[in-house]
């Protein structure tokens, strides 16, 4: 199959949350999940992008999510946490309820914690934190998986992908964003190279028998890897314990029982903690200013900073339109014409 396709990112969002309320999601969440995903594309961050779709629908055909939830709203008024149950749906609906009441509480307390319980969350952490930087607080977001990845030294999964991100608002221009998997590639990327038939670079995986392969087919059979050896393994295990044991909600091991598979997408918490840098400078000094320099500092050592080149592909993808190939085209307009038909759960 040859050729490509060129969409605007509304036309990419709009296509999506098409198949999505055609497999009865709620227009809140098909638009929610349609966004997230065509800004994957748009990025350049292909393992989040429309890749995503027949996922999303594999899980709610196996019951293991529910489209149309009406996400719940725990707030006091005057406390620094804020809890939204996700009401066993996507997380996305809940983020969205529950963003901008954090970051207001984060401005009058000068921190605050946005908890989000019984979600489903398939995407990338920096649509999160990206939100909230353009609410003018900085954000710390993380959640587990499912067990996928081994603990350093360790053979047998037990921890998950568990992402961290981070964001830093500059006003005037794009915000300082970082979010990693705390394991070696995000488990989309191994994903990737199976439907490419292409190896995997050496030091991501070991087969099921706990050695070393750049097989992805034997790696998704196996285990991953945490980055950087037992840091990554360390910095996995305290999102276990925050955005899992602490807030009350499933660890990655506790979420693939649930599942029983890793073909659906994982179901735990989220946990995001939003920071008002003025209140914490406490007038003592700018703490944007001094965040400019540092950045500049960084720039100016030939140093990229992170997201720059997701910053540089949204560019041009405003200026020229998001390309499809002719094999995404067609699952695009298959999902959306059968809708949970087009998928079958594995």
């Amino acid at each position: 199959m040859t050729g490509t396709t060129t969409l605007t990112f509304e036309a990419l969002t709009e296509l999506i949350g098409e198949i999505f309320l055609k497999a009865g999601f709620s227009p809140l969440a098909a638009a929610s999940l349609a966004a997230t995903i065509a800004a994957g594309e748009r990025d350049a961050c292909k393992s989040h992008g429309v890749y995503r779709v027949e996922g999303c629908l594999r899980t709610v055909k196996a019951g293991k999510v529910v489209p149309d939830a009406v996400p719940e709203v725990e707030d006091d008024g005057a406390s620094g946490i804020i809890r939204v149950d996700a009401m066993n749906g996507f997380s996305g609906p809940a983020f969205e309820a529950g963003a901008p009441l954090v970051a207001a509480r984060a401005k009058k307390l000068g921190i605050a914690a946005l908890v989000i319980n019984r979600c489903t969350h398939f995407s990338a952490l920096w649509p999160e934190v990206e939100t909230l930087t353009g609410m003018g607080v900085a954000a710390l977001a993380m959640c587990p998986s499912y067990a996928t990845v081994a603990p350093a030294g360790g053979t047998r999964p037990l921890l998950g992908t568990n992402p961290i991100a981070f964001g830093w608002p500059r006003p005037g221009t794009t915000p300082y964003v970082f979010d990693f998997a705390t394991s070696v590639a995000a488990r989309g990327e191994i994903e990737l190279y199976r439907r490419a038939g292409k190896a995997m670079p050496e030091g991501w995986a070991v087969d099921a028998a706990g050695q070393p392969t750049t097989d992805p087919a034997e790696a998704l059979a196996g285990a991953m890897l945490p980055f950087g050896g037992h840091k990554g393994s360390a910095i996995s295990t305290m999102i276990e314990l925050l955005a899992g044991a602490m807030i009350g909600d499933l660890t990655s091991t506790e979420a693939l029982d649930w599942l029983g598979t890793t073909t659906l997408a994982p179901h735990h918490g989220e946990l995001i903690l939003a920071f008002c840098p003025e209140r914490f400078a406490a007038g003592r000094a700018d703490p944007f200013a001094k965040a400019e320099a540092l950045f500049e500092a960084v720039a100016g050592q030939g140093a990229r900073l992170p997201s720059q080149r997701r910053f540089t592909a949204r560019a041009k993808a405003a200026a020229e339109g998001i390309t499809l190939t002719a094999e995404e085209m067609a699952l695009m307009e298959r999902l959306r014409d059968k809708g949970l038909d087009a998928v079958q759960t594995l």
